[in-house]
């Protein structure tokens, strides 16, 4: 068995409403075993048989559409590309933990087009590409950020992204290598 964390995107935002307790009851009943939620945005550890993580983030999807009929996807990571994630995000020594984020992408990005858009943006908010994700300061906050809004207008191609600050992906990890 391997040890797995998936990423839900969607989960206790824009009225997807869900308890952790009821997805961890959910993924045990789906064969998914050693199922642990931390913090409550949609954070879940657990154990499988060792196979492509795509494979496991379409499963996961599908059984959340299923059991609670609401559109969501996840990305699964091993210990391994969770820590990697943290690590080449070259914003955690300088940066805030609550204000650091990794934003993981359900596919592949164009990771040109993004640059190109870094080189554009004026706004205060540092940005980076990642492995398979991408990274943000948010140096002023993210409340106010005209990122997103900066980021629809510039049409960038991006699949769809789940994001994590710092410390919650420091979190995870701990409880991974616990």
């Amino acid at each position: 068995m391997t040890r797995y964390v998936a990423l839900f995107g969607a989960i206790n935002v824009g009225g997807n409403r869900l308890s952790m307790a009821d997805l961890r009851d959910v993924l045990e009943r789906e064969d998914f075993e050693g199922v642990e939620t931390v913090v409550a945005s949609g954070n879940v550890l657990f154990d499988h048989e060792d196979r492509p993580t795509e494979g496991l983030a379409e499963k996961l999807g599908y059984v959340v559409r299923e059991a609670f009929g609401f559109d969501t996807f996840a990305v699964v990571l091993t210990r391994d590309a969770l820590a990697a994630a943290i690590a080449e995000n070259p914003f955690t020594d300088d940066g805030e933990e609550k204000l650091v984020h990794t934003v993981f992408l359900s596919a592949a990005y164009d990771r040109d087009e993004l640059m190109a858009f870094v080189q554009s943006y004026a706004g205060p908010e540092r940005l980076a590409p990642g492995t398979h994700c991408f990274h943000i300061d948010y140096v002023e906050g993210g409340g106010r950020s005209l990122l997103d809004p900066a980021m629809r207008r510039a049409k960038l191609k991006m699949p769809r992204g789940t994001a994590r600050n710092i410390r919650s992906l420091r979190r995870i990890l701990a409880k991974m290598d616990s």
